[in-house]
């Protein structure tokens, strides 16, 4: 039976691959060679490959007491409430897609150590969250994204992915999203609004902060 490749080995594997400057080619026959690329090729590189840290880097809540689900949500945070229940709150992200939202259960977890309920109630918040995202006239699609490298408490992003622009399809809507324009705070508050709406019709809970 084989083992698990190492991540020594598996660096070693990557860095074998890179030039005198330690740079990977770029893969042209992968995303850059995607009609939905935001970039041109001319000049693109990848940046030289970094050594191995010797560590993973901590992450803000990795101990409870730093975590900010320890503290009462500020005055901001309550007003960004796009719906809540007693377990979950869904809030605005603020990003510039037609509706951009986070989902948190109230306890401190993350997703290796999610509770089963609270892992089966999560599994039906992602399905009506999604349907109700891409019942907005503006969006195509939600994407859905788990990260977790600068937070240890799980908070899933949902992204609405405008409707009807081809060149935003896909993983690169992000890269396009950071050289967007605003979205407008009135548009912002209608489109989760909405959302919120819709996830009181199909599971209760509580609205969003701003029509309480």
């Amino acid at each position: 039976m084989s083992e698990p490749e190492s991540i020594e080995d598996f660096y070693a594997r990557v860095a074998a691959a890179t030039d005198e400057e330690g740079r990977l080619p770029v893969a042209i026959e992968a995303m850059p060679g995607w009609d939905i690329f935001p970039f041109e090729l001319d000049g693109l590189r990848v940046k030289p490959l970094e050594p191995l840290a010797d560590v993973e880097p901590d992450r803000r809540g990795e101990d409870l007491a730093d975590c900010p689900c320890a503290s009462p949500a500020s005055a901001d945070q309550e007003a960004r409430t796009v719906w809540s229940n007693e377990r979950w709150v869904v809030s605005d992200a603020g990003m510039k897609l037609p509706v951009t939202l986070i989902l948190k259960p109230r306890a401190h977890h993350d997703l290796a150590d999610l509770p089963d309920d609270l892992a089966s109630e999560m599994g039906r918040l992602m399905v009506a969250i999604a349907a109700a995202v891409e019942s907005l006239p503006s969006v195509g699609r939600c994407h859905v994204g788990r990260y977790g490298d600068g937070g240890a408490h799980l908070h899933p992003f949902f992204f609405g992915r405008p409707t009807r622009m081809p060149q935003l399809r896909g993983s690169c809507v992000l890269d396009w999203e950071e050289n967007l324009p605003d979205l407008p705070d009135d548009v912002r508050l209608a489109n989760s609004g909405f959302v919120g709406r819709a996830l009181v019709e199909r599971l209760g809970g509580n609205g969003p902060a701003w029509e309480a």
